[in-house]
């Protein structure tokens, strides 16, 4: 006897995933319907958020390595060396040189002197490239709130405190 199929949510709709799991418990009775279900949409939100990033970078004029150095160099009030920002993009130094040479030559950020080290070289992001990383953002932004409009302020903070959860897992064992 195959086990039911998986409930649909209160409104009657069913995903993607409910699809799956009901093909996949008659095969696999021990699977645990929660945490596949939990998993497989993870990975689906992920793959329609990365796409939705690669939209609206094309809609603004951005690559993905632009805006992840726009956004890097915003996260640090629009201004970091080299160093510190292929620290936080987890790249060699090389590569970032490359990012740099690239959104220099499209005028959205400028290197500069360092004013507390002559030897130093510090990047900043001009006004053209501020305002192109706000609007990749803000039509990014548009698509999360979207999604998340589909949930209460309340099922909000609650997902958030589950997933962060479930992150401080998967942070404390991470390679």
């Amino acid at each position: 006897m195959s086990p039911p199929p998986v409930p649909p949510v209160h409104d009657g709709r069913r995903d993607s995933t409910d699809e799956h799991l009901d093909r996949w418990l008659p095969v696999l009775p021990d699977l645990d319907p929660d945490i596949e279900g939990a998993v497989t949409r993870a990975m689906l939100l992920t793959r329609h958020l990365r796409h939705a990033k690669e939209r609206s970078l094309a809609e603004t004029g951005l690559e993905r390595p632009e805006f992840e150095t726009l956004h890097a160099l915003a996260g640090r009030a629009m201004r970091a060396t080299p160093s510190e920002l292929a620290a936080a993009l987890r790249l060699a130094p090389a590569s970032v040189t490359g990012r740099l040479d690239a959104l220099e030559r499209r005028g959205l950020v400028r290197r500069t002197p360092s004013a507390a080290d002559r030897r130093r070289i510090d990047v900043e992001v001009t006004g053209a490239g501020e305002e192109a990383w706000r609007a990749a953002l803000a039509r990014l932004g548009r698509e999360e709130e979207r999604l998340l409009g589909a949930l209460s302020a309340p099922e909000r903070a609650q997902l958030a405190a589950l997933l962060r959860r479930v992150m401080v897992e998967a942070e404390s064992r991470a390679d």
